[in-house]
């Protein structure tokens, strides 16, 4: 996991001040106490809203799907990052700011004393 971690850190130095955190067997994605990403199962995901959830469609990518103990899937509202940004690391950047605003919108769209 450590390889993994100082990956990743390498990966996202372009978007600036990126916190990585463990959690729930995988990793978080934080930017200004905002979680904008998920690294689980050797992929990372990006969060989306209305806004953002079509580039990843055209790109082919799936959405972040969890079972639950019922056996049901439930979906995040993240999205598999497209495979080819890994090695366009401007175009990452762009695709993770893109992914902190939407996390942006969502803090602001929180009753107020739920936000971060």
């Amino acid at each position: 996991m450590n390889a993994d971690l100082d990956y990743l850190h390498e990966l996202f130095e372009p978007v600036g001040n990126v916190r990585i955190r463990r959690m729930f067997g995988g990793l978080g994605f934080f930017r200004d106490g905002l979680m904008f990403g998920i690294w689980q199962g050797e992929a990372i995901y990006l969060k989306v809203d209305d806004l953002t959830r079509p580039a990843f469609e055209a790109e082919g990518c799936r959405p972040f799907v969890y079972g639950s103990k019922n056996g049901r899937e439930t979906a995040l509202g993240y999205y598999r990052l497209p495979e080819r940004l890994v090695d366009d690391t401007d175009e990452l950047r762009d695709w993770a700011v893109a992914a902190i605003d939407v996390a942006i919108r969502a803090n602001a769209a929180k009753p107020l004393k739920n936000r971060k």
